[in-house]
């Protein structure tokens, strides 16, 4: 025992480094993990295995169908958010742009199909046919909002359109990972200091004792290890307080902040996933669009018979029927084509009638905790035990500078 407190006496400022070296290595394992979960969002290195792409985006199909189900099954009901919308209220929004629309595709369609027509047409007679059909576009947008309520399920895959949204866009699913959960990460690297430096403490006092070589990067590794899956379980668990000590309480830090993570999260997925670009793009170009542009075609060919109605026997002479029915696919398609920019007009009233980030928010504070945990524990599982290893490599490495240091 003199020989062990003569050499801490002899050599204290190296035994007090120890403590604070083994505090800055579980922080730079922590570190590092969270940086290899999201970083790099490709494949960096000589496949399949000399490299690393990280864990978020190397999984990121799973990750985003595992973010989906949740969202579809429990924080979303889109039939309830596109009830919200008022067709005379988008009408009234539509109406401007939407004018301008149909007078540009009425012009277009009759000068590329009866060009003869159209040209010999006065003036007068031309506006008039205009303002024809001008009258029928509201009635024809809210019958179309009608219709789209009746039919959502036939016309969008909402799942489909955000795991696709998701897994093209890797940047975006880290970003909601990460948002979400960056006092977590924050946590982690924290906790690699205090854990560190407590079994660093212990590492020296081994150190003084044995005066072993292998003593230091043993523990090194332990501490990358031991810290690095422990600050992981200290997110999630315990799920539901547990007192410990009379004012003590302990919970998992991402199961503490629920309403925290439950604005935030509501709000990316309103400002970034669901929105109203999105949403009108799913439509129009998802797998269940074809449908959408049947809707489309359908309304569209019953205005123009409604205006036409009156002189039927004499269109049917100039344009003939199958001529007709050629403007009218014209028609419906340049209006499709035009629906996109046409919305766009709309997107504030749209986005304030949804309030997608209200019921996402809402959803998730009532959600059980094992099913909140699913929001973020995905994101941990896979190749969690990649993410230990390492800390416990690194840990190793550093522990064998620290006996370069003490033996020279």
């Amino acid at each position: 025992m003199d020989a062990v407190l003569a050499d801490f006496a002899e050599h204290w400022p190296l035994y007090a480094l120890i403590p604070f070296i083994a505090a800055l290595i579980g922080y730079v394992t922590k570190r590092v993990a969270i940086e290899m979960m999201f970083r790099p969002l490709e494949f960096v290195g000589l496949k399949p295995f000399l490299g690393w792409q990280g864990v978020v985006p190397k999984h990121g199909g799973r990750m985003a169908s595992v973010a989906t189900d949740l969202l579809t099954a429990n924080l979303l009901d889109l039939k309830e958010i596109v009830d919200r919308i008022d067709p005379d209220k988008i009408a009234g929004e539509l109406e401007q742009p939407l004018l301008r629309a149909v007078d540009e595709i009425a012009r277009d369609v009759l000068a590329e199909y009866h060009p003869r027509m159209w040209e010999a047409l006065p003036t007068m007679a031309q506006e008039l046919i205009i303002k024809q059909l001008q009258a029928s576009s509201p009635r024809v947008v809210r019958e179309l909002m009608l219709e789209i309520r009746e039919n959502l399920d036939e016309i969008l895959d909402v799942k489909d359109m955000t795991v696709q949204h998701l897994t093209r866009d890797k940047a975006l699913l880290v970003r909601l990972i990460r948002e979400t959960s960056r006092p977590e990460m924050a946590f982690i690297a924290r906790t690699g200091i205090y854990f560190g430096f407590g079994l660093g403490l212990v590492q020296a006092v081994v150190w003084a004792v044995t005066k072993e070589p292998w003593v230091l990067p043993i523990f090194g590794g332990c501490i990358g290890l031991f810290t690095d899956w422990l600050a992981i379980k200290l997110i999630f668990v315990p799920r539901e307080p547990v007192r410990v000590l009379p004012r003590v309480t302990l919970q998992g830090k991402f199961q503490k902040r629920r309403t925290e993570v439950a604005r935030q999260y509501g709000e990316l997925i309103a400002h970034e996933v669901l929105t109203v670009h999105n949403l009108v793009d799913a439509i129009l170009r998802g797998p269940r669009s074809d449908r959408l542009v049947a809707m489309v075609q359908r309304m569209v060919a019953k205005a123009i018979d409604e205006q036409t109605s009156l002189a039927r026997p004499v269109v049917a002479l100039t344009i003939g029927p199958q001529r007709l029915a050629e403007m009218k696919q014209a028609a419906a398609e340049r209006a499709v084509r035009r629906l996109p920019e046409t919305v766009r007009y709309a997107e504030g009233y749209l986005t304030r009638a949804m309030d997608v980030a209200h019921m996402v928010e809402e959803r998730m504070l009532n959600l059980t905790a094992k099913e909140y945990e699913n929001l973020l524990r995905p994101a941990f599982r896979q190749d969690e035990w990649k993410l230990i290893a390492v800390g416990g490599v690194i840990g190793f490495l550093v522990g064998e500078l620290q006996v370069l240091l003490m033996l020279h």
